[in-house]
């Protein structure tokens, strides 16, 4: 099929051309490795130190066991539905509740957008520090909202745009990683480094090592989302029942061995206070102290920038196109399918999904909340997502796809379950701005009820004069 052929659209017409497929294996691999890199490792190593003191690594690697399981679940649910949508569509398909459809999607959308404006902020401060400007609350606000209306302007000129920009901004923010486990190297072997304090567990909290472990683990869990933003591009993937499976696990294993070097570098190189300390921009502190002799320290909070803006581009590509699914399902209005004719963007969607980063970013004032309110929404889709993939089983589909041991969503589905809830001592701030967002989400869910409920009553009257017209009417 020519990816110009239309495709129906929201409203069951081929008015709405189809998405635009792009995506080839590298460039698919390189999505995915670009969103799980970037604003959680860059700004949140020292929130997690702060928990678990040296054993940084720990909760890093607990993330990634448990991000493994649930791409299990999306791996098998994406070559088996193939289209956007993500675990939206899963939830549709698998429990048949149209509010929980409606739920799970507006969660997921928040989740993306949460996460961009995480790196907005991110972003902000690292841009001040790079240019030794003074930092305040205003002007990292309203940095942080110029920048995301500038990824709007790049996320309507087109996914081909979108992508390859993405393709430079990911091997920006994989050589920083790198540059940091290069000074630990250098750090080790003129004997600046300290790897004893890896091993050391030690808490500014009360909770029990259990407790903070599990906490950290949690905002940790921020670093590893990614992996199910690519679902969400489906249909702008080529063959994606092919090679999702090797692409996405390929991907997870990349990042999961660079994370646990750099939290193990930073560890050794940056006393715990220190760390600590450094806010949005730890591995600025990293190296400025692992190599002051280079000139690191200087280019690196630019890496940064660039680091958590890919992270802040696909995210709200993400969201968009979910939403353009949802539309495509006719979970949401018409509205939101809308697409630009020459571009071929979802740009409705586009502009919504910024409208509410912008607020998120004027009245969330600290990256952690944001990331921790990322991680606490996904980790309450996955457990669904986990179930979904177990409920589905028993439809079949024409076409071969991935199955995954059936043992491995069950567990998944347990640990999610377990760190979305309060019990792991997660701050009651991040529940907070989740129900705000949920709450927002579920008065938007009855409105849709009554609209779509009104549609349809006004579409079965239609259908009756038009029957009587015939003489087919309940009159005759």
């Amino acid at each position: 099929m020519s990816d110009k052929t239309p495709v129906a659209s929201a409203d069951g017409t081929t008015g709405q051309p189809e998405l635009k497929r792009v995506m080839g294996p590298g460039l698919l691999l390189l999505f995915i490795v670009g969103d799980i890199l970037g604003t959680g490792i860059y700004a949140l190593t020292g929130t997690i130190a702060k928990e678990v003191g040296g054993a940084v690594w720990l909760p890093f690697l607990l993330a990634f066991a448990v991000a493994l399981m649930t791409a299990f679940a999306y791996l098998e649910l994406v070559t088996k539905y193939p289209e956007a949508g993500g675990a939206a569509v899963y939830t549709h398909k698998a429990y048949g509740i149209g509010f929980l459809t409606f739920m799970v999607a507006f969660t997921v959308m928040c989740s993306g957008i949460t996460s961009a404006s995480t790196a907005s902020r991110a972003f902000s401060e690292n841009f001040l520090k790079g240019f030794h400007l003074p930092s305040n609350e205003g002007t990292i606000t309203m940095l942080g909202i110029g920048f995301i209306l500038l990824v709007m302007a790049i996320n309507l000129w087109g996914v081909g745009e979108s992508v390859k920009l993405n393709v430079v901004l990911t091997l920006i923010e994989l050589t920083g990683l790198l540059i940091v486990i290069f000074v630990g190297f250098m750090a080790m072997a003129e004997g600046k480094a300290d790897f004893s304090r890896t091993m050391i567990f030690e808490s500014q909290s009360d909770k029990s090592w259990f407790l903070a472990v599990s906490a950290a683990t949690s905002v940790a869990f921020f670093a590893m989302v990614g992996f199910e933003d690519s679902v969400n591009m489906a249909e702008e993937t080529k063959d994606p029942s092919r090679i999702f499976p090797k692409i996405m696990l390929t991907g997870l294993m990349i990042t999961g061995v660079i994370y646990v070097l750099v939290s193990l570098t930073a560890v050794a190189i940056v006393p715990i206070g220190d760390l600590t300390a450094a806010k949005a921009t730890p591995l600025l502190t990293v190296v400025q102290m692992g190599a002051p002799g280079l000139p690191f320290g200087a280019i690196f909070p630019f890496i940064s920038m660039f680091a958590v803006a890919n992270t802040a581009l696909i995210n709200m590509m993400m969201g968009s196109r979910l939403l353009y699914g949802m539309a495509r399902t006719k979970v949401l209005p018409p509205c939101f399918g809308w697409v630009l004719p020459g571009r071929r963007t979802p740009w409705f969607s586009i502009v919504f999904t910024t409208l509410i980063a912008v607020a998120l970013i004027t009245f969330v004032g600290q990256v952690s909340e944001l990331g921790g309110t990322t991680a606490l929404l996904l980790l309450a889709v996955f457990t669904l997502t986990n179930i979904a993939v177990l409920i589905l089983r028993k439809d079949k589909v024409e076409h071969d796809h991935f199955r995954a041991p059936t043992w491995i969503p069950i567990l998944g589905a347990l640990c999610t379950f377990y760190l979305v809830g309060p019990w792991t001592g997660r701050a009651t701030v991040q529940f907070q701005i989740a129900l705000v967002l949920i709450g927002i989400g579920a008065v938007l869910g009855v409105i849709m009820f009554f609209v779509n409920k009104a549609i349809y009553h006004r579409a079965t009257k239609f259908d009756d004069i038009a029957a009587m017209d015939e003489g087919d009417g309940p009159l005759n």
